[in-house]
């Protein structure tokens, strides 16, 4: 009788022991299966890559133009390149990005986040988000006249925006980067201006520095405006997920919720600068095995509102999947 008992405990130590070993291996699993924020950086790397172009030109041969594949011309003088403080000769390789819509903003996490003189962040509206920059083998070069971009106004406003300035690009560890407006001691609007009417109205712009540049305005509305959270899928945080806003009607643009509260676990625009009675999309994204993981949410803005996502929400899809979706957002 003795034996049997003996034999019952043992094998009920042994049996809590396998037990509560594959509860910690089931959660040890559950917690590998959440993207790391390299990998979600890894996404963002490849969306911007895939739509990196590349041109060359011979230095001394004077000024290059080259046209984008959305239509954008761009006019670089060779004579004006130089390395070290010394002129450049020979073949100099280009870089150059262009961004006109929230699909791509997105991919890339390169939204339209402006600094207000408060220091506060708030959102743009685009008219093309720019990065270029050359290089004479793989040697940084720099500039001493403006680079001439002509860019259509169809690609984002027909007709343009006489209130566009420009904005220089700032690195930023949550929002990818940020935008600086471009001091303009006449009091104009810091080198870019829109010529032409309609379908062929074009914004021409003059930039003096490689690097990111937007041609930009703040976003104005008359409501209201207040602080919004939002709640990711557990275990989802500032590293390894982000939340953005599309405003409805504004295909080019769209900010992002830049803080997250470690306590609370919410995402937040603390800033206070979403107008109440807005229509728009809260979107939620992520990273699952090399593809996007993502859900959008159609809201109108109430103040102080929390807002939730839940993982069965989500849907897993490629970058021009995530995109489309992103871009096909009224």
């Amino acid at each position: 009788m003795k034996k049997v008992l003996k034999f019952k405990f043992v094998y009920s130590i042994v049996a809590f022991l396998l037990l509560s070993l594959f509860a910690t291996s089931c959660n040890n699993d559950d917690d590998n299966n959440l993207p790391s924020a390299a990998e979600l950086q890894s996404l963002r790397d490849d969306a911007l890559s895939s739509i990196t172009q590349n041109f060359q030109f011979i230095a001394e041969s004077g000024v290059a133009n080259f046209t984008s594949t959305k239509g954008v011309s761009i006019s670089i003088d060779g004579n004006c390149l130089t390395l070290n403080g010394n002129p450049v000769t020979g073949t100099v390789d280009i870089e150059f990005v262009e961004i006109f819509d929230g699909g791509t903003m997105l991919a890339t996490n390169f939204t339209t986040m402006g600094i207000m003189p408060s220091g506060d962040k708030a959102m743009l509206v685009s008219g093309g988000e720019f990065f270029i920059n050359a290089t004479k083998n793989g040697q940084q070069l720099a500039i001493t006249c403006p680079i001439s971009l002509n860019i259509p106004t169809s690609l984002t406003d027909t007709g343009g925006d006489s209130e566009m300035t420009l904005w220089n690009g700032i690195e930023n560890d949550t929002l990818g980067i940020v935008w600086e407006e471009q001091e303009d001691a006449t009091g104009g609007n810091g080198g870019v201006f829109v010529e032409g009417q309609g379908a062929n109205a074009t914004y021409y712009a003059l930039l003096n520095n490689f690097g990111w540049t937007n041609v930009d305005r703040f976003y104005s509305d008359p409501n209201p405006k207040t602080t919004i959270l939002v709640s990711a899928p557990t275990g989802y945080d500032n590293q390894n997920s982000a939340v953005y806003l599309h405003y409805d009607g504004l295909g080019n643009g769209l900010a992002q919720l830049d803080t997250y509260d470690d306590d609370t676990d919410l995402f937040s625009e603390h800033y206070g600068q979403v107008p109440i009675g807005l229509a728009c999309h809260i979107i939620f994204i992520t990273e699952d095995n090399g593809q996007w993981r993502y859900a959008i949410k159609s809201v109108t803005i109430t103040a102080n509102a929390i807002y939730s996502f839940t993982l069965s929400e989500t849907g897993v899809g490629s970058e021009a999947q995530l995109i489309a979706a992103i871009n096909t957002l009224p």
